[in-house]
């Protein structure tokens, strides 16, 4: 008897906390609530995008909770050697996913809206660069949102200078648990993504 009761107060625990472990993943949190300075250059709340036309009505940063307090992690990483991270993109609702298929049904970089989407689409993938303490620029090799063999991972044929600054941007990333993808080198979805709900609540933007 004493074991049935302590098994069904083990189950009560776990599902207590796998709950309480659930709602951190999913909730939603403002980056610039945490004490992290960024740069911010979020490009769909203008026209400066690769399908010309303004997508968000603000400059904000939105992840769930723990990608959120990760990708924090990783910025006071780079603060400590000189850097700081620049934002182009955080979530991304499904509505505006759909628009931007519609452009460019290309899914080496537009995720399909009507399949799984984009990991944007979940609030655990930021598309970032880096820049220096003082603001200034750091050489990738390419612009945010090139669609081109230039801006793949894989593309060794780049100038050194480049190269060593893609290497530190993406080893610095993986320390806190961000992975790549191979056609973009600005973008990282956060571990386990797979854990995530796809989304569609406009942006909290008055």
């Amino acid at each position: 008897m004493k074991q049935i009761v302590i098994l069904v107060l083990c189950l009560l625990l776990f599902g207590f906390s796998s709950e309480g472990i659930s709602e951190k993943k999913n909730n939603l949190v403002n980056i610039s609530e945490y004490i992290s300075e960024f740069e911010y250059d979020v490009r769909y709340t203008t026209p400066n995008n690769f399908i010309g036309e303004t997508l968000y009505d603000c400059e904000v940063c939105l992840l769930t909770q723990d990608v959120a307090e990760a990708l924090v992690a990783a910025n006071n990483y780079f603060c400590e050697i000189g850097y700081r991270i620049k934002i182009h993109d955080c979530y991304r609702p499904l509505d505006v996913q759909k628009k931007m298929w519609a452009k460019v049904p290309r899914s080496s970089y537009v995720g399909n809206p009507y399949g799984n989407g984009s990991i944007h689409n979940k609030a655990a993938a930021v598309d970032i660069t880096l820049v220096t303490l003082e603001g200034c620029y750091v050489e990738m090799g390419t612009d945010y949102d090139f669609f081109g063999r230039l801006a793949h991972i894989d593309n060794y044929n780049l100038p050194k200078e480049t190269l060593s600054n893609r290497k530190l941007l993406i080893d610095g990333m993986r320390k806190f648990g961000f992975n790549t993808i191979r056609t973009e080198w600005w973008h990282f979805s956060y571990k386990q993504n797979w854990r995530y709900k796809i989304r569609n609540e406009p942006l909290p933007c008055e």
